[in-house]
C-alpha cells in the first residue's frame, strides 16, 4: 500500500503537468490578442504560414509568431492561409485571426464612377485613392464606363483605368450591335459623343430615349443642337461651371460649342452610362425638336418653336417665383 501510493504520485504529477500544458496551449489560441483597434491585414500571393506569422507579429496582430505557427499547425486542421486583404477585429484571438486568414471574408474595396463623370474627375478620384499606386494621365473623354469597380490595395491606377476602358469597349460594342433604324449616329464614336450630350442634358432615366430622339432629329435636319453642356466643356473639361453661362461663352466658336456649329462636337463631353448609349442607338420615334426644363427635374418637349416658346415662358415664370432672378 505504502509503495503503491508513492508510485502513483509521479503519474499524477505528469498528468497535472500535461493538463496544465494543454490548458495553456488551448487557452493561448482563444485568448484575446494585442490589437487595440480593427486593422486591415494583407497576405501577399504565395505567402507561407511562417511569413504570415512573422508579418502578423510585426504588425501587432499577435504576440508571438512562434506560438501562432505551433498552434495553427496543431489546431488548424490542415487549413491554409489565403492571399488577400482581411479585416482583423480589435482584440482578435489567434484562433480568430487564423479563421479569417483561411476563410472567404476577404476585405473588398471599390471605386465608383457615376454616370456623367468627366475624365478629369475620374483622374482626380483615382489619384486621390490612397490604396492605388502609380501615375496616370487623364483618360480619353468617353473611354470610361461609369460603374463600380473592385480594386486591390497596391493595385496600379493604370490597371484600374484599363479595366474601366475595357468595360466601355465591351458595352459600346454590345449596344452598337442593337442599334435600330431610328439611329442617326454613323459610328460607335458618334454614339459615344451623342450619348455624352444626352447624359449631361437629363438626369431622368425615363427621358433618355426622348432626349436622344430630339437630338437625333436635330442632327438629321442639320440643326444646331444648342446643348448647354457643350458650351461648358471647353471651359471646365466637364466640371460644374458654378455660375450662369455668359453671352460671350454662348457665342464662342470652337469644336464643342453646339450653339455656334451644326452637328456633333468633335468628341465626347463626359463619360456616358450604358443607358445613354442604348438611348442614342435606339432613340424614341418622335418629331420633337425642342425642350426646356419644366421645374420638376425633367423637361417639357415641343415640336414647334411656338410651343417651345410657350414652355420657355412657363419655365421663366417658375424660376421667377422661386427667386432665381
Amino acid at each position: 500500500m505504502f509503495g503503491s501510493r508513492w508510485g502513483r504520485k509521479p503519474f499524477i504529477a505528469a498528468a497535472a503537468l500535461l493538463l496544465g500544458f494543454m490548458a495553456w496551449f488551448l487557452g493561448g489560441w482563444y485568448v484575446s490578442g494585442p490589437l487595440a483597434k480593427e486593422a486591415a491585414f494583407r497576405v501577399p500571393d504565395g505567402s507561407s504560414l511562417s511569413s504570415v506569422a512573422a508579418k502578423l507579429e510585426a504588425e501587432g496582430a499577435i504576440s508571438s509568431a512562434t506560438a501562432f505557427k505551433l498552434r495553427a499547425r496543431v489546431l488548424g486542421m490542415g487549413s491554409k492561409v489565403k492571399a488577400g486583404e482581411f479585416a482583423l477585429p480589435a482584440g482578435a484571438s489567434m484562433a480568430q485571426v487564423f479563421r479569417l486568414l483561411t476563410g472567404d471574408e476577404v476585405l473588398r474595396r471599390f471605386v465608383t464612377v457615376p454616370e456623367g463623370m468627366p475624365s478629369i474627375m475620374v483622374y482626380e478620384r483615382l489619384m486621390a485613392n490612397p490604396l492605388l499606386s502609380g501615375e496616370i494621365a487623364v483618360p480619353a473623354e468617353g473611354s470610361i464606363l461609369p460603374d463600380t469597380y473592385e480594386i486591390q490595395r497596391g493595385e496600379s491606377r493604370q490597371a484600374v483605368v484599363a479595366r474601366m476602358q475595357a468595360a466601355m469597349k465591351q458595352a459600346l460594342a454590345e449596344e452598337w450591335a442593337k442599334r435600330g433604324k431610328n439611329a442617326v449616329v454613323r459610328s460607335p464614336q458618334e454614339a459615344i459623343i451623342l450619348a455624352s450630350i444626352v447624359e449631361k442634358e437629363t438626369g431622368k432615366a425615363s427621358e433618355r430615349t426622348m432626349v436622344a430622339g430630339l437630338y437625333s432629329n436635330r442632327v438629321r435636319e442639320g440643326m444646331r443642337l444648342q446643348a448647354d453642356p457643350t458650351i461648358i466643356y471647353p471651359i471646365t473639361k466637364g466640371k460644374p461651371l458654378g455660375r450662369r453661362i455668359l453671352q460671350s461663352e454662348i457665342r464662342a466658336v470652337n469644336d464643342y460649342n453646339t450653339y455656334t456649329m451644326a452637328g456633333l462636337p468633335k468628341g465626347p463631353i463626359t463619360n456616358p452610362g450604358r443607358d445613354s448609349i442604348a438611348a442614342v442607338v435606339n432613340p424614341a420615334d418622335t418629331d420633337v425638336l425642342y425642350m426646356v426644363a419644366d421645374g420638376s427635374g425633367g423637361h417639357a418637349f415641343a415640336k414647334t418653336l411656338d410651343e417651345h416658346n410657350a414652355n420657355v415662358a412657363k419655365w421663366f415664370k417658375i424660376r421667377k417665383e422661386r427667386g432665381d432672378f
